[in-house]
């Protein structure tokens, strides 16, 4: 994407410098990195992060509807959930109700997690707080650029017994 559509130079817009693409990639690598470094304590993974997270605030979900709210595909979910559920993580098992779903639920090592990762968005946003940036509008702007990108705006709205978005640390 052209930051400047009005340069006289045809090849500047094909600068890497001048993507927005390759920034917003290069900062979710660098913001990677250090959700890494945050959660190698608690021996969890970003994306385990992630799932336990929706974990904490469902208690039980299918796969597909993980899959959604993660935005990840099957062949994703799948071998993460497997890893989970070695590490006694998780459990998945058949829906009684319905033999095609399987459900995951949290087991008491899951959700034992839970206390001490209260402390990963507080970290991350001191991190983040060096850039000057309002935290909570960047979010909102990045949620507004993902609906308008066709990407799932369902899941910036958490079911509404949940927190308001933009009130806490949450980065």
């Amino acid at each position: 994407m052209p930051l400047s559509p009005a340069d006289p130079d045809p090849d500047a817009n094909l600068l890497l410098s001048r993507q927005l693409c390759f920034a917003l990639h290069s900062t979710t690598l660098a913001l990677g990195r250090v959700y890494a470094r945050v959660l190698a304590p608690l021996g969890l993974t970003y994306t385990q992060y992630l799932a336990l997270m929706v974990l904490w605030e469902t208690g039980e979900i299918s796969v597909k509807r993980l899959g959604e709210r993660l935005l990840l595909d099957s062949g994703t979910l799948t071998p993460l959930l497997k890893r989970m559920e070695a590490a006694g993580l998780v459990a998945r098992r058949r829906d009684p109700d319905d033999e095609r779903r399987v459900l995951v639920t949290l087991t008491q090592a899951g959700t034992a997690l839970k206390q001490p990762a209260r402390d990963v968005p507080l970290q991350i946003a001191e991190v983040c707080k060096a850039s000057g940036l309002d935290l909570q509008a960047l979010k909102a702007d990045l949620e507004a650029l993902r609906a308008a990108l066709g990407g799932a705006p369902e899941t910036a709205h958490p079911p509404a017994d949940a927190k308001t978005p933009g009130t806490g640390p949450g980065v």
